[in-house]
């Protein structure tokens, strides 16, 4: 997977614990998130989510990808490889530094990933938000994105699962 393509403007590479203390930068500042999705981010839930993984899935599929301007991290992807089919892409979380949102920034990177996907000949993206969490359905619809009908349960919250033909 060229992970370089994902964007024309923002240098992508892959993040690991080295880069735990700037995710963290990045996410705290993002609170209303963690309202819907608890608990709040610390160092030790970043550690999880870059190991976390679907079911059937390796670490050979996983890309935790930092999008940097210069040297500052804009935004945070976890994007799986090949889930939930092998033509499928599944976005685990996507988020935005507080101070660059509401600039179109987001709506940018996900069009320009969607559109290299489809050049990869992949058919969809999935991924998930959390069921009362009305900025982040929004921003989801935007950028394409539709309610398969599939929703799930898990501790404290609800995740409604959409996703975006390519």
């Amino acid at each position: 997977m060229e992970i370089s393509s994902f964007s024309s403007k923002y240098r992508v590479r892959v993040l690991t614990e080295n880069d735990i203390e700037c995710i963290y930068e990045l996410c705290r500042h993002n609170a209303s998130y963690y309202e819907f999705c608890p608990p709040f981010v610390t160092h030790d839930t970043i550690r999880h989510d870059l190991r976390a993984l679907p079911p059937k899935k390796t670490m050979e599929d996983k890309y935790y990808l930092g999008f940097f301007d210069g040297e500052h991290l804009i935004a945070v992807m976890d994007f799986i490889n090949a889930y939930p089919t092998d033509f499928s892409a599944f976005l685990g979380f996507f988020m935005v530094d507080a101070s660059m949102q509401c600039r179109g920034i987001g709506s940018f990177i996900i069009e320009e990933l969607c559109s290299d996907l489809q050049a990869q000949h992949y058919q969809e993206v999935r991924l998930g938000w959390v069921k009362g969490n009305r900025r982040s359905e929004a921003f989801w619809k935007k950028n394409g994105f539709r309610e398969t009908g599939v929703s799930y349960d898990t501790d404290g919250y609800t995740v409604i699962v959409a996703q975006r033909m390519l």
